[in-house]
């Protein structure tokens, strides 16, 4: 009796162990993944910002009301383009990461199986 409980406790600890290593990979996924999407955003953020920033100036040196209005709808179709481009881009980002996070969780889960 006492083989088979000292087997049981060496059982538990092997999986307590793969289960902490799934978890330490998983952490590590979202943090990189988090790292990518912080500079997927600050370069979004920059480009919106610099568009923005040349469509003021654009808009300084108009010469009428229509060329004014004509660049504003211009920027504004690229800033709305723009917008739904990151935004879908973003939403494929995020889902790879569930994805990628969720891998070592579930090869550890059919290890103990």
């Amino acid at each position: 009796m006492p083989e088979d409980l000292r087997n049981v406790g060496e059982e538990y600890q092997k999986m307590s162990k793969d289960g902490f290593d799934a978890a330490v990979r998983s952490f590590a996924e979202v943090n990189k993944s988090f790292q990518v999407l912080t500079a997927q955003m600050t370069d979004y953020s920059k480009k919106t910002f610099e568009d923005g920033f040349r469509a003021w100036e654009q808009m300084i040196g108009a010469k009428s009301v229509g060329q004014m209005i004509e660049i504003q709808s211009q920027f504004a179709k690229r800033a709305y383009d723009g917008y739904l481009s990151e935004m879908s881009k973003l939403g494929e980002m995020y889902m790879s990461m569930a994805r990628n996070a969720y891998k070592p969780v579930e090869q550890a889960s059919r290890k103990a199986t």
